[in-house]
């Protein structure tokens, strides 16, 4: 009996003890499992999460990408720079060690401090380092000192920025402090990178810039910021919770990718000349919403050059220009209402006018209407039409007027467009209708976007289809009541300059890395063909005709070259003046060349002009010519002279210092030129005009003073003022004065808009006097 009970009792034991092992072998196998699974399968994940709490990552920040000009100027690259930084812990660290040294008598105190600044106005001379830190940083950084006290007691830190973005010069100074005073732990310096614009205000408006972080917030760093960018890097080391580096070594480094460069199609001479004209028909104008243009390759719809004035410094984005910082000042400086203009201002200064602020295009749309009408083939360009000076359009209450009130009489279609007759074009556009009309405006970009690879670009403001009435039409015609942007305009214009071939204007001509390989190249994209060839050789030969003869775009005459060109003027209807009037106007010219090849298309558009005038072909045709006068000779195209050209030609006065009255006079018989010897001396002794000056070859006279006893002449100069080229050079030639013309030489309406000498000055006699030309007897 009782060994069965022990039987049943050991088999209880073992029963149990099967139990438990068994209850073991799983927790071991658990655990092991846990195990294997922590140092296998997630063994990566788990090391992440120490390292993390052992270890400290530095971002290693890439360079960004350059920007260059077609032609490998740099327009925009990065600038070395600093980030001046303070270890607290080893500054209380420094004041501790001089402490006790200060304490202890049997050592000699060798550690202090004696520093003054350059101008003598701050100093200090003791022996806390924080202070003394604290007091030269703040004075040479211009930074707050209480600021820097309070960053160097924060205990077992050792990063603290005092300032970022020190220039070199400026480090320079710090580290020789450091150095002569043995601060190498407590202060130090780590070079960043800061973007410079070597050109400051150059293309500002196209170029954009960067924040504080170096990402693009505007223009074409915005919308490159991701190839410009690059990707940053690492710098990853082990230190414990007080920042000390790990009695272990791990360090690891993640290269940094730097940003690819990018090439623009924008060539800073063409953009220099654009910009000089902008600012010079701003300030004549006296433009109240500022100015812009832009200046298109034809043949590829590569933007050449792309500004609006007034622009802005690059390098210091957040410093109004003059003409805003004024207005600025007429509000209390720090109120609310100023803060609020502040940033109206800025945002307005930074905003690109060219791509940005709608406006009706006026007559310069007129070229657009008349090629959908030729390759409709409803009209050719000696169709008769007949101006009353109005034109009454069934939907509308009153007639529509023509900009010559008095009327056009009947004239063929070439001088209607020349002559920007508006009941020509309504007439025009009535017989193209209402349908195809809007399939032409849709054909032509007006009620899309144009695709430029820049930031922000706006879409125009139009009919639908469904509200396109007979009054539109009639309207739309001559480019009134609907809203386009310049670029719009432009490209639209370039179709025709280039063959009725609509192209995407753009920017960038290739994107390449440090080495010069090319990551990608940006070709021509070509989206249709909208009228033929033919249609738009027929236009560019009657807009030629009108600017070289006397159409309203004459004040775009380019001597030399053959440009075609349209100007326009529209009524700002959304915007009154302070009587309630609608009396803002915005004033604009477009213009190709040559006409029969075009290789360049621009416009500039003045916007509010309040300086009188407020027509196109006078606030803008001008500046169009002297741009065009700079850039195609830039780009290689010859001038080839009419004989009209020819007799205002200048020509550079020889020097004849020297000579005998007699050879100098054959030598300027030949050059064309007249004489008037003075003296009796058998030698040239002086002259004047002297050698290197340039007047126009007709009736242009030297006068040459022979001998001691020959006397200097004076004379007074006449008021040449709103004279006509011929009257002017009479008055000059009888005052004894020589001319040298500028502007507008076509034609005989131009009159005197400038001279160099005042009137009533008194110059001496031969005396070159430039005049300028303008025609201003036009409306648009």
């Amino acid at each position: 009996m009782k060994k069965t009970v022990k039987n049943r009792t050991d088999r209880k034991t073992y029963r149990r003890l099967a139990i438990g092992f068994c209850l073991f072998g799983v927790m071991a196998a658990v655990i092991i499992g846990r195990l294997a699974r922590y140092q296998l399968k997630e063994y990566e994940t788990y090391q992440s999460l120490v390292l993390d709490q052992l270890t400290t990552e530095t971002t290693v920040n890439p360079k960004r990408g350059k920007i260059f000009d077609t032609n490998g100027i740099v327009l925009a690259t990065n600038k070395t720079v600093y980030n001046v930084i303070i270890s607290p812990h080893d500054i209380i660290k420094l004041n501790k060690e001089i402490q006790e040294k200060n304490s202890d008598d049997n050592k000699e105190n060798d550690i202090h401090f004696d520093w003054t600044s350059e101008d003598g106005s701050v100093s200090y001379k003791g022996d806390l380092a924080n202070e003394f830190i604290a007091t030269f940083l703040s004075e040479i950084l211009d930074v707050d000192y209480d600021m820097i006290i309070k960053k160097a007691s924060l205990e077992n830190r050792r990063y603290e920025v005092i300032k970022q973005n020190v220039e070199d010069d400026v480090n320079s100074l710090i580290r020789d402090i450091v150095a002569e005073n043995k601060l190498g732990d407590q202060i130090y310096d780590i070079a960043s990178s800061k973007r410079y614009y070597p050109y400051d205000t150059l293309a500002s408006h196209t170029i954009g810039f960067t924040n504080s972080d170096g990402a693009g917030i505007y223009g074409l760093e915005a919308y490159y910021n991701n190839v410009l960018e690059g990707k940053s890097g690492k710098y990853i080391k082990a230190q414990d919770a007080k920042n000390n580096d790990m009695p272990f070594s791990f360090e690891s480094y993640i290269g940094e990718e730097n940003g690819y460069n990018i090439v623009t199609t924008i060539d800073k001479t063409i953009q220099s000349a654009l910009e000089n004209q902008l600012e010079m028909t701003y300030n004549d104008s006296m433009a109240g919403n500022r100015v812009t243009g832009i200046v298109m390759d034809v043949e590829t719809g590569g933007i050449l050059a792309m500004a609006t004035y007034p622009s802005f410094d690059l390098n210091s984005p957040y410093t109004l220009d003059a003409d805003s910082q004024a207005e600025l000042d007429e509000y209390t400086k720090g109120s609310d209402e100023y803060k609020s203009k502040h940033s109206e201002l800025l945002f307005t200064m930074w905003k690109n006018k060219a791509i940005t602020e709608l406006y009706e295009p006026g007559s310069t749309f007129k070229i657009i209407t008349t090629s959908m009408a030729l390759e409709e083939r409803v009209i050719t360009f000696d169709t008769p039409f007949t101006c009353t000076g109005s034109l009454k359009v069934e939907g509308f209450a009153k007639p529509i007027s023509c900009h010559l009130h008095s009327g056009h009489g009947t004239l063929p279609y070439r001088r209607g467009l020349q002559q920007s007759c508006n009941p020509a074009l309504m007439q025009v556009a009535a017989l193209v209708g209402k349908s195809k009309f809007y399939n032409y405006f849709e054909s032509y970009g007006y009620t899309s976007t144009t695709g430029i690879d820049l930031p922000g670009e706006t879409r125009g403001l139009y009919s639908s289809i469904a509200d396109f009435s007979n009054v539109s039409l009639a309207v739309y015609s001559f480019g009134q009541t609907f809203k386009t942007t310049p670029i719009q305009q432009l490209t639209a214009i370039s179709s025709v300059a280039g063959g009725g071939y609509y192209k995407t204007p753009h920017l960038i001509k290739e994107i390449v890395d440090d080495d010069g390989n090319v990551i990608k190249s940006f070709e021509t994209d070509v989206k249709r063909q909208i009228v033929s060839s033919d249609v738009c050789s027929e236009i560019s030969e009657v807009l030629e005709e009108g600017v070289a003869g006397d159409g309203g775009a004459k004040n775009a005459y380019v001597k030399g070259y053959r440009v075609a060109a349209k100007t326009g003027t529209s009524e700002k209807r959304d915007k009154v003046d302070e009587n309630g009037e609608k009396s803002f106007r915005v004033g604009s010219t477009v213009a190709y060349a040559p006409y029969d090849s075009a290789k360049v298309s621009g416009i500039i558009v003045v916007d509010e002009p309040m300086n009188g005038a407020v027509y196109g072909s006078v606030v803008a045709a001008p500046y169009i010519s002297n741009l065009f006068s700079e850039i195609l000779p830039y780009i290689g195209l010859e001038r080839q002279y009419t004989e009209a050209d020819m007799e205002t030609l200048d020509i550079s006065v020889g020097n004849y210092v020297g000579e005998s009255p007699s050879s100098a006079k054959a030598a300027l018989a030949e050059e064309g030129l007249g004489c008037e010897i003075i003296g009796d001396g058998d030698t040239v002794t002086s002259q004047f005009p002297e050698a290197g000056s340039t007047m126009i070859k007709e009736n242009g006279r030297v006068l040459l003073y022979c001998g001691e006893g020959a006397d200097h002449m004076s004379v007074t100069v006449p008021d040449l003022m709103n004279k006509t080229a011929d009257a002017a050079n009479k008055i000059l030639l009888n005052s004894g004065l020589n001319v040298r013309i500028s502007g507008a030489t076509n034609g005989s309406s131009a009159t005197v808009i400038s001279q160099s000498v005042e009137p009533g000055a008194t110059v001496e006699k031969g005396t070159v006097v430039e005049i300028e030309l303008r025609h201003l007897d036009m409306t648009d």
